[in-house]
């Protein structure tokens, strides 16, 4: 299993406690009878585990993007979205040295803009948005290239980092699929 792998599954894991999730069947079982697997579509990565809570099964399927500079790999931002119904929920991960009272707004495309989100917390990873793409919100993201993610800087202005949307629908549909 290569590096990014186990960070990508480690990172939908460890993501459990913090946002709630509890595996979604009794019984459960991946393509070939697979323990975990990890699919790239397009700027996305599909990643699902079988896991074992309190006795019970089940799987934890995320669709997941992470920004890294590329000569230190040290990561700009890392985003995880979970299905849930018509809806999409997860977190967003940002570097430190933002205004946190500022939170975060986030456009598709050259759309309006969404509604502003406050940081939860920050963690030694980074500092962590909560996200909900609403059934409104969620064909936009089907439809569009590029989230934008603007930000305030704690030593004054904003900063704008973006997101490719590219192969997002087919991660999203790819994510259902596998957690179903």
């Amino acid at each position: 299993m290569s590096q990014y792998r186990k960070a990508a599954l480690c990172a939908a894991i460890l993501m459990l406690p913090l946002c709630g999730a509890a595996p979604a069947q009794e019984t459960a079982s991946l393509p070939g009878g697979a323990t975990d697997l990890n699919e790239s579509h397009g700027d996305w990565t599909v990643t699902c585990a079988v896991v074992t809570q309190n006795g019970a099964s089940g799987k934890i399927c995320v669709l997941a993007q992470q920004q890294t500079v590329p000569q230190s790999g040290e990561r700009v931002l890392a985003m995880e979205l979970r299905p849930q119904d018509t809806a999409v929920d997860g977190e967003l991960v940002l570097p430190f040295g933002l205004a946190l009272d500022k939170g975060v707004t986030l456009q598709i495309d050259d759309g309006q803009p969404l509604q502003p989100l406050r940081f939860r917390t920050c963690l030694p990873v980074g500092c962590i948005v909560d996200l909900h793409f609403d059934a409104k919100s969620l064909p936009l993201l089907r439809k569009g290239k590029i989230l934008k993610i603007k930000a305030g800087v704690d030593s004054g202005g904003d900063t704008q980092l973006t997101v490719s949307l590219k192969g997002f629908p087919n991660a999203l549909d790819r994510t259902i699929a596998l957690a179903t």
